[in-house]
Parts: C-alpha cells; sequence; structure tokens
C-alpha cells in the first residue's frame, strides 16, 4: 500500500483562553483543552464552561478546530459527573467543541450516548502502540487515535498502511516526555495521593531520589550513575523540528505539541516555528532543508529541557535522560501580551515580569520575524510615568518606539 502524502494538521496546547488565542493567531490549525474536571492537567487554569464556549467561537471564527480532554482513568463517581459535562458541551449549539479526547471505555459510551455529533479522538492514555488497536477503535465510531509515544517512526509507518485511510494518527512530536508507559504513571499517587490519571500529576519522575538503607532510616545514599547525578526519571524533551519530511512520510495525520500548562510565550514560539517549517516543507523541501538550523535555533528560544528524538529513531538509552538536575533551559522570560487597549498613544498590556526604561526587549508577532526594541516610557494606570514595573500582572502602558497589535507578544533574552 502506498502512502499518501498529507499536510498534516498542527495541533497546539492551551491552559486557558489567553493561551488558546495566542495558539490561534500563531499558526495552530486545532487547539487541545481541558475543562475544570475530567481532563489529565487539572494543574493547568483550564476552562469554566462559558470560557470553553468563547475559545470554541474564537477559534471557529479563524477557521480552526477545538479538541476537548476527557480523558481521565474514570471511576465509578466519575460516570454522572461526565454525562452532565458531555450534556453542557451538547448545549453549545454552533460552537461546540470539534471533538473529544478520551482514553477511557467507559467515557467512550457516555459520549457516544450524549454527544454522538461530536468526533471522538483516542487518548495516548490507552496505549495504542499498534494497528489492531487503532482498527478496534474505528470500528466502535472514533475518528482519530493518538499514537503511544513508546512508537518509532517504522511502527508509524506499518500502522498507516494496516489501518483504514478515514483513520487519522495523532502524534506527540515536541514537548515532555514521560518516565510512564504512555503516561499511565503511579509514582504520582504512590508519594502524595495525587492521581496522575485523574489529572493531579506532581511530576515525582522530576524530582531528586536518595536510597535508605532498611536498618539505617534517615542516612540517605546517594544514587549515581556514571557519577552524573541522581535525577533518575528525568527525560529530556522531545524535538522533531528537524525531521518533518520523515514524520509526513510515515502518515501522520496530526503533529501533536504537549504542554497545556506552558505559558503564552512557550505557545507562540513552538506554534510559530512549526508553523512555518511545515509550511515551508511543503513550499519546497529545499527551503525547509536550508532552514532546519534557524527552526531549531527559534525552538530553543522557548523555555524547555535538554532535546531528544525519543522513541521515533530508536529506543532511548542512558543518553535521553538527564542526571544532574531538574531545570529548565530558559533563554527568553515572558514580559506580557499587548491589549486591546491603547490610551494616549501607548499601548496596554498586563506585564508578567519586571523591565524598565531603556531595556532591550523583542516583540513578537503571528506573521512576522521578531523585532529588537527598546523601552521608551512605561506608565501606569494612573498616567503616572514609572521607571520600571516591578510589580507582577500590574496593568501599564508603554511605548517600545514601532507600532504594536493585539497579541503581540514580549520577550527578553537572559
Amino acid at each position: 500500500m502506498k502512502l499518501d502524502i498529507i499536510k498534516p494538521e498542527l495541533l497546539i496546547p492551551a491552559g486557558d483562553l489567553e493561551v488558546l488565542k495566542i495558539a490561534v493567531l500563531y499558526g495552530a490549525d486545532a487547539v487541545y483543552i481541558g475543562g475544570d474536571m475530567y481532563g489529565l492537567r487539572a494543574k493547568a487554569k483550564n476552562f469554566t464552561l462559558e470560557k470553553m464556549k468563547e475559545g470554541i467561537r474564537f477559534a471557529h471564527n479563524h477557521g480552526k478546530k477545538v479538541y476537548v480532554t476527557a480523558n481521565i482513568t474514570a471511576h465509578n463517581d466519575d460516570l454522572l459527573g461526565i454525562k452532565k459535562y458531555f450534556n453542557d458541551l451538547k448545549s453549545f449549539a454552533a460552537d461546540k467543541p470539534d471533538a473529544i479526547i478520551i482514553s477511557d471505555p467507559g467515557v467512550f459510551n457516555i459520549a457516544k450516548e450524549v454527544i454522538p455529533e461530536i468526533e471522538i479522538h483516542i487518548s495516548t492514555q490507552a496505549n495504542n502502540t499498534n494497528y489492531e488497536t487503532y482498527k478496534f477503535w474505528h470500528r466502535l465510531g472514533a475518528k482519530r487515535v493518538v499514537s503511544a509515544r513508546e512508537l518509532s517512526l517504522e511502527e508509524l509507518t506499518q500502522l498507516r498502511m494496516n489501518i483504514p485511510s478515514d483513520m487519522e494518527i495523532e502524534t506527540f512530536v515536541h514537548g515532555a516526555m514521560c518516565i510512564a508507559y504512555s503516561g499511565r504513571c503511579l509514582l504520582s499517587n504512590y508519594f502524595t495521593g495525587r492521581d496522575a490519571n485523574k489529572g493531579a500529576c506532581t511530576h515525582s519522575c522530576r524530582w531528586k531520589y536518595h536510597i535508605v538503607e532498611e536498618t539505617r532510616p534517615g542516612e540517605y545514599l546517594p544514587i549515581e550513575e556514571n557519577e552524573r547525578g541522581t535525577y533518575i526519571f528525568n527525560a529530556k524533551d522531545l524535538c522533531m523540528i528537524e525531521y518533518i519530511p520523515e514524520l509526513v512520510k510515515a502518515g501522520i495525520n496530526s503533529f501533536k505539541i504537549e504542554g497545556r500548562m506552558k505559558n503564552a510565550l512557550y505557545v507562540a514560539t513552538v506554534a510559530r516555528t512549526y508553523r512555518k517549517a511545515i509550511d515551508e516543507f511543503f513550499e519546497d523541501s529545499n527551503i525547509y532543508n536550508k532552514n532546519k538550523d534557524i527552526y531549531l535555533d527559534e525552538i530553543k528560544r522557548s523555555i524547555h529541557r535538554q532535546y531528544s528524538t525519543g522513541f521515533f529513531f530508536d529506543k532511548p538509552t542512558h543518553e535521553g535522560q538527564i542526571y544532574d538536575n531538574n531545570t529548565y533551559e530558559k533563554p527568553y522570560t515572558y514580559m506580557g501580551q499587548i491589549e486591546d487597549d491603547i490610551k494616549d498613544g501607548l499601548y496596554g498590556l498586563v506585564q508578567k515580569n519586571k523591565f524598565s526604561i531603556g531595556e532591550r526587549l523583542e516583540v513578537m508577532k503571528p506573521d512576522k520575524e521578531a523585532i529588537e526594541v527598546k523601552v521608551l516610557r512605561i506608565v501606569d494606570e494612573n498616567g503616572i510615568d514609572m521607571d520600571s514595573c516591578p510589580h507582577p500582572m500590574q496593568k501599564i502602558y508603554i511605548d517600545l518606539g514601532v507600532q504594536l497589535n493585539h497579541y503581540d507578544i514580549l520577550r527578553r533574552r537572559e
């Protein structure tokens, strides 16, 4: 069977309404979000029903899609609430979600009963590792299955060749990797009572561990591997920006970015860079090959751990882990997003981090390269000039010497 070359969807995460709008404007074809309950990112800000409706309307007005997560491992006590939740989504009328992401068969049945008009996508949490699994879900009515992160490109290619042509494959291509198979982690629940499979993961895999000998409590023995340190579960982040041709050739329908707890700067940087890489590859592969170093350099300007290619080319070795720390590389700091608010020729924003008069910042725009600017003036809400803005979440007005637009993002090189 010959694979058809398809232009993949770029699927971007959003933890709140502000980030959803950024994802849509900076290059996403679709955005995935979570409500207040039943998704696997309970610590994200997430969406109330009203915010969800507003976000879906915004995306649809821009020709983009929104998928809503309901991918917890459900217990009996969850089922009535899930049914009510799906009825709430059904009431959205013209602005319903374009799909629901589900992992649990019971939740799947409820969705088929309550909202049969909405597509169902099967979450990576369902351990989707072979084409018979895909065909199983296809027969039940699922439109798309998210592949397990543990699959290689060769396995994905074989999978594509053995499933119906209208069955879609969604695959993570960028973001944090999980120590547990298909994200089914028990560490968090064991240590803290917060269940990762119900959305409350504490990221225990990023913690520093020691050994304690049974008869000597309190005497901590370090865990070492070739003298690199003790963060034995801390995986590198995934980044496949340099391998767009290989991903396309495998027949993947949707390139999924991880990160529903990331801020607007991260989402804008990753969405815009993958958007450009995908578009340029389909325009002319020579342009893509020429610019691969540029894509990678720009991606590295977002907050990240060291990068790897995960399981795509081979099973990760010790080189896929970070043993000596659990910190992010943070080359840029998010300063804020320009709002639709101009006063006396100054542009309004709610600042996220401190900056001062005379500082050099960069302005990111959805469809242009970032430009360097100088902070010429800062004024508070009362019109009083300030030398700096030291208070996070303070509403201010600024002059950067250039024209700004709603949803432009400010960042500072560290």
